[in-house]
């Protein structure tokens, strides 16, 4: 299986934009599995009543662009469901077949955790035979929540993750090898809103902890051997 993950530079408060341009960066491109940053279609925005999806507006995008490239699409963006707020993470087949799951540990040194409701659950999907943990930014500094219990293959990691790229490039490393999974985690790049600048730190790493993507301009792409990971498994039992 082909991931691709968009290091996209997210223009703020521009859902329309911020559409345009994922379309226009993934235009040749084909994978099995597309990946888009944290609040993909906002930047990490803490206006939540302001660019909050109303309407769903971020999954219909992803049905669309899904059906048109036959590929199954990943990212979260800021939802409003009732009168609470979430940090939901997508994954959406071609057919339109929709998984969520909404970000559990809420970033208090943002103040995320004062406006967004947590989520109460893991969420693992199942895609051409992989399954994957779905999980954004904050959730990797939480290593119990993510333990593979022998219930998925891969967890996929959507962030905006600013000045602590250094701890967040270990941890991927770390939750691949202490879970025995393909670890994928892709940060956005580029200034936000807040002046605040993202470097380009996307990786996907094996199972013992070797880093296997590659990148050209601004996306990053890795395959995935569910068989490789089988015998690597059953020769480490660990």
């Amino acid at each position: 299986m082909k991931i691709t993950g968009l290091n996209q530079d997210i223009i703020w408060k521009n859902k329309t934009e911020n559409f345009q341009l994922i379309e226009k960066q993934l235009q040749n491109q084909e994978a099995d599995l597309f990946l888009l940053p944290e609040m993909f279609s906002t930047g990490f925005c803490m206006d939540a009543a302001e660019v909050s999806d109303k309407n769903e507006e971020s999954l219909e995008f992803l049905k669309k662009i899904s059906k048109e490239k036959n590929a199954t699409f990943s990212g979260s963006a800021s939802i409003k469901v009732d009168n609470q707020f979430f940090n939901r993470m997508y994954f959406v087949k071609p057919d339109s077949e929709v998984t969520f799951y909404d970000k559990r540990h809420l970033f208090s040194f943002s103040g995320e955790d004062k406006i967004y409701t947590p989520g109460k659950a893991r969420v693992i999907v199942e895609y051409l035979g992989i399954r994957f943990l779905l999980q954004v930014c904050y959730d990797l500094r939480f290593p119990v929540f993510a333990r593979n219990n022998d219930d998925y293959d891969a967890v996929l990691y959507v962030a905006n993750c600013e000045k602590r790229v250094g701890a967040w490039e270990h941890l991927l490393k770390a939750r691949a090898i202490e879970n025995l999974s393909y670890v994928f985690g892709l940060n956005r790049i580029g200034t936000d809103g807040n002046d605040l600048f993202y470097q380009e730190s996307s990786h996907c790493f094996f199972a013992d902890g070797k880093e296997i993507s590659q990148k050209n301009e601004n996306l990053v792409s890795a395959e995935l051997n569910l068989e490789e990971l089988k015998d690597f498994r059953n020769h480490f039992s660990f």
